[in-house]
C-alpha cells in the first residue's frame, strides 16, 4: 500500500516539473523557436506520469479502512489538483503546437502571452503553501487568477478577429486563435484547483462562485478557518445540503442546515418555506439566513430533529413506523382542511409524464418499443397511452385546491419522535394544487425504494396503502367523486417517470409495467363513469 509520503513526494515533483515547463513556455512566447517547442513537447510524459503517480497514491490512501471523511476528501482534492496540473501542462504544449503551425509568428503577437503564462506560473507556485496551511484566502486568490486570464483572452480575441478582416494570412491568425484558446483554458484548470483547495478546507465539495455565498450566509465576518461543513446530501440538480455548527448570540453552539445551489431554485425553496410558515406555522424549518452571489444562492435553515420517513420505513421498528404514520396522516389531513379553497385544480399528470419520457427512454431504451400486433390485436405503445390519457384528463379537475408539498417523497418528511411532530423539507415546489399530486408521489416514493427483502417490501406496500385509505376517506368526506381516477393517472405518471432514477432493470420494468396497467385500466373506463373507477392498490404495491 502506498504511503502518504508518496502523495507528497510525487506532488512536489509534479509542481517542480510544471514550473520548468511554464518557464520554457514563457521563453517560447518571448522568442518563438522550434528547439524550445520541441523541448516542451518532449516533456509530455513527465507530467502525465507524475500525475498518474499522485492519483495512484491517493487511491491507495482512500482504500484504508480507518480513513476519516476529512482525510478522504483531502486525498480526493489532491487528486483533482494533480489532474488539473497535468491539464495545464497539456494546454501549454498544445498552445506551442498551434503557434508552430503559423508561418508568420509576428501576427500571433506571442509576446503578449508572456504576462498570462507568467501569472499561471506564479499562481501554481502558491499551491504548496495553500495545501500546507489550509489557507482559504490563498485558495481564493488562485481561483481569481482565472478572471485576469479571461480579460487577456477577450482583448486578444478581439484583436485577432479584427486582423482577420480582409487579411491574406487568415490561416496564421486562426492558429493564433487556437493558441489563445489553450492559454485561456489554463484558467479553467486554476479554477478547478482553487475549488479543490476550498473543498478540502471546508469539508464539502464547493464551486468557486458558491464559496462566497457560503461565507456570507455563515456569518460574513468570520475567518475562513471557522467555516466547516458536514455533507448531508447532494440533489440531482447540483444543490449541496450540509450541516454546520454555529454560535448564537449567547455563545451556545447550535446546529443548522446549509443549502446552496442555483439561485432560482434556492429562491424557490426560500419562498416555499416562508409560505408554509404563513399557511401552516411550525411545519417547515425557520430560515436563519439567505444570501445570493451571482448565479448562486444559499440558505441557512433550522436543523430539524428526527428521522426521515424513508429511514423509518426501511429500518425503524413497527411501533415507530405506526406512530409516524399516524402523525403524518393527522397532519396532512389537517393541512388539506385548513388550506382548502374552492378554486378547481388541474394536476396535468399526463402532461408532466410526456415531458419526462425522453429521460426515461435515455436510461431505459427498451421501454420505447413502439406499437405491436399480437394475433391481429394492436397493442399501443406507452406514448400512445399517455396521449390518450392526457385527453381524458383534460376533462377532469379536482373540485377544490389545497396547499401541497410538491415533492412529497419519503425523504422529504421528518418525524420528531420526541414531540411526535411531522416536519417538511425541500419545499421549492409547494403551491396550491390538486392534493392527488402529493398522494401519488408519496405512494410511489415508497415502491421506488430499492430494498428487496420481503418483510420491508410488505411494509412499503402497507405504508402506500394506508396513505391511499386516508386520502380516499378525505375525498369521500369532501365530495370528490373522481379522486380514484385522478389518482390512477398520478400513480401512472410517478411509476413511469421514477424509472429515470432507477438503474436496476428488473425494478424499473416492474414500475413501467404498473404504469402501463394503470393507464390501460383507466382508459377502459367509459367516459362519464370515472367516479366508479377503483384500482387494486394493495396488489399494485406488492411484489
Amino acid at each position: 500500500m502506498a504511503r502518504p509520503d508518496a502523495v507528497v513526494e510525487n506532488m512536489s515533483f509534479l509542481l517542480a516539473e510544471l514550473d520548468g515547463q511554464l518557464t520554457r513556455l514563457t521563453s517560447y512566447m518571448q522568442e518563438p523557436h522550434p528547439e524550445v517547442a520541441l523541448q516542451l513537447v518532449q516533456r509530455a510524459g513527465y507530467s502525465n506520469n507524475l500525475s498518474a503517480r499522485v492519483r495512484k497514491a491517493c487511491l491507495a490512501g482512500m482504500m484504508r479502512a480507518k480513513l476519516t471523511e476529512a482525510q478522504r476528501l483531502r486525498l480526493q482534492g489532491i487528486d483533482t489538483i494533480a489532474r488539473n496540473l497535468d491539464l495545464v501542462s497539456r494546454l501549454g504544449r498544445r498552445a506551442v503546437e498551434h503557434a508552430e503551425q503559423a508561418e508568420r509568428h509576428r501576427l500571433l503577437r506571442t509576446k503578449t502571452y508572456v504576462a498570462p503564462v507568467t501569472l499561471v506560473g506564479k499562481t501554481i507556485a502558491c499551491i504548496p503553501k495553500a495545501m500546507e496551511t489550509s489557507d482559504s484566502r490563498l485558495a481564493v486568490e488562485i481561483g481569481r487568477s482565472r478572471s485576469q486570464i479571461d480579460i487577456f483572452h477577450d482583448r486578444l480575441f478581439r484583436t485577432y478577429t479584427r486582423d482577420m478582416r480582409g487579411s491574406k494570412h487568415s490561416a496564421d491568425l486562426a492558429h493564433g486563435l487556437l493558441t489563445l484558446n489553450e492559454i485561456h483554458r489554463m484558467g479553467e484548470g486554476l479554477s478547478a484547483i482553487s475549488e479543490a483547495l476550498l473543498s478540502m478546507n471546508i469539508g464539502q465539495a464547493v464551486q468557486f462562485d458558491r464559496y462566497f455565498t457560503l461565507r456570507s450566509v455563515l456569518g460574513g465576518g468570520k475567518g475562513d478557518e471557522e467555516v466547516r461543513l458536514q455533507p448531508l446530501a447532494e440533489t440531482r440538480s447540483g444543490s449541496a445540503i450540509s450541516s454546520v455548527n454555529l454560535r448564537n448570540a449567547k455563545g451556545e453552539t447550535v446546529a443548522a442546515v446549509f443549502k446552496d445551489g442555483d439561485r432560482r431554485k434556492v429562491k424557490q425553496e426560500r419562498v416555499g418555506v416562508k409560505s408554509w410558515n404563513s399557511v401552516y406555522p411550525g411545519l417547515a424549518p425557520e430560515i436563519l439566513s439567505y444570501e445570493r452571489h451571482g448565479k448562486s444562492a444559499a440558505l441557512l435553515i433550522e436543523h430539524l430533529e428526527g428521522e426521515t420517513l424513508e429511514d423509518i420505513v426501511v429500518a425503524g421498528s413497527d411501533e415507530a413506523l405506526a406512530r409516524a404514520q399516524k402523525a403524518l396522516h393527522k397532519t396532512v389531513g389537517d393541512i388539506w382542511r385548513q388550506t382548502r379553497t374552492e378554486e378547481p385544480a388541474e394536476m396535468k399528470a399526463m402532461e408532466q409524464l410526456g415531458k419526462r419520457m425522453k429521460d426515461v427512454y435515455r436510461l431505459h431504451p427498451r421501454f420505447a418499443q413502439g406499437a405491436r400486433n399480437l394475433n391481429g390485436l394492436r397493442i399501443p405503445d406507452l406514448d400512445e397511452l399517455i396521449a390518450a390519457a392526457a385527453r381524458r384528463e383534460a376533462g377532469l379537475t379536482a373540485p377544490f385546491s389545497v396547499y401541497i408539498h410538491g415533492d412529497f417523497n419519503l425523504d422529504n418528511v421528518i418525524h420528531d419522535a420526541v414531540g411526535n411532530k411531522i416536519r417538511f423539507i425541500d419545499l421549492h415546489r409547494s403551491r396550491y394544487m390538486d392534493y392527488v399530486q402529493d398522494v401519488s408521489v408519496f405512494m410511489v416514493s415508497n415502491y421506488r425504494l430499492q430494498v428487496l427483502d420481503s418483510a420491508t417490501r410488505n411494509r412499503i406496500a402497507k405504508v402506500a396503502s394506508d396513505m391511499h385509505a386516508m386520502a380516499a376517506k378525505f375525498a369521500r368526506g369532501h365530495r370528490d367523486p373522481t379522486f380514484e381516477f385522478r389518482l390512477a393517472l398520478g400513480l401512472a405518471r410517478s411509476f413511469a417517470s421514477s424509472t429515470r432514477f432507477v438503474v436496476d432493470q428488473n425494478h424499473a420494468r416492474r414500475m413501467i409495467l404498473r404504469a402501463r396497467y394503470i393507464l390501460e385500466s383507466a382508459l377502459a373506463v367509459p367516459e362519464g363513469r370515472e367516479a366508479r373507477f377503483k384500482l387494486p392498490i394493495r396488489m399494485l404495491f406488492s411484489d
